[in-house]
């Protein structure tokens, strides 16, 4: 599947919180999206009062993230990874 989007969005807090957690940026949660071969998968648990989802995919250093996020128009925002 591949993703197009017009535009990624986060939260910088968020993004540093996540770093500190996880040791990744959002912005190599991007890169997630280009793996052509990546699954998007629905997080019913949080998609209350919006859509929630998952991307899996894999980045240039050949590790594979699982990206949390959210569709808003044509933007994406990312919400964790």
């Amino acid at each position: 599947m591949i993703f197009c989007v017009v535009e990624f969005e986060w939260d910088l807090a968020k993004e540093q919180a996540n770093i500190n957690k996880h040791r990744h940026t959002f912005s190599e949660a991007v890169e997630a999206f280009q793996d052509t071969n990546g699954v998007r998968l629905i997080d019913r648990k949080h998609s209350d009062n919006e859509g929630r989802f998952y991307w899996v995919g894999k980045i240039s250093s050949g590790k594979i993230l699982t990206v949390w996020f959210t569709r808003r128009g044509n933007k994406v925002r990312i919400i964790g990874c």
